[in-house]
């Protein structure tokens, strides 16, 4: 009997806008795998620090760590997609919003906050049989992971794509704007002290700029799948 394919840790990295969720996604679906979005716990606790009415800069770092060390996250797969739930309550919709994006990117900077939140994505992800995506997953989450992915596109087609999300959502944003917001969020994103996003040297880069989700999550699959018959092979 052939032994059947080990179970990958899939790491996905990447700008803002460049198509990581819906890529994860689709591949956990092809593959079997749970998929985890690290960028929703950080939404989920910023929308709790915007609750809490607390400052998501550097100011309050102590008030952060300790507010982010009192807080539960659940990822729940379910029929209609992934939930969210923060601390018992579903917040899948809250936090997509772009006020939670923006406190988001800023208490990632946090160092304290990212030890307890990439504490839990070890957890999450030890056992594999993961697709996992974020910022520096495959850099800091998980170095050691089967198959590292650096998926990027062009700031204007990244904004376009967001324009879009919240445009299908009855959200009226501003497309200049969020290509500002975006650019922004790639500033803060590569000047951070704490796990800048970084492409893992082992990582294979894919541009997605012209190509539709579902080409890039078949390509993703056929990588992944050639990986986990290499390692059953040794």
């Amino acid at each position: 009997m052939a032994t059947p394919p080990k179970k990958l840790i899939i790491a996905i990295d990447g700008p803002v806008g460049s198509g990581k969720s819906t890529l994860a996604r689709h591949v956990a679906e092809i593959l079997g795998y749970v998929y985890v979005d690290t960028g929703a716990m950080y939404r989920a606790l910023a929308l709790k620090v915007l609750r809490h009415k607390l400052s998501p800069k550097d100011a309050d770092a102590h008030a952060l760590v300790d507010l982010a060390q009192d807080t539960r996250i659940d990822l729940r797969a379910e029929e209609a997609g992934q939930r969210v739930f923060l601390d018992g309550e579903d917040v899948t919709r809250e936090i997509r919003s772009p006020e939670v994006s923006q406190a988001a990117s800023k208490i990632a900077v946090n160092p304290g906050v990212r030890k307890v939140l990439v504490a839990e994505q070890r957890r999450a992800g030890q056992q594999g049989g993961v697709v996992m995506e974020g910022r520096d997953i495959g850099s800091v989450v998980f170095p050691d992971a089967q198959l590292k992915i650096f998926l990027t596109a062009s700031p204007e087609v990244r904004a376009e794509r967001r324009w879009r999300e919240h445009e299908q959502k009855g959200d009226a944003i501003d497309l200049q704007k969020t290509l500002e917001e975006i650019r922004e969020r790639d500033r803060r994103d590569l000047e951070r002290s704490t796990s800048p996003l970084v492409r893992a040297r082992d990582a294979v880069v894919v541009d997605s700029t012209a190509m539709e989700p579902e080409e890039v999550a078949r390509l993703v699959v056929m990588l992944a799948n050639g990986n986990a018959t290499a390692q059953r092979a040794h």
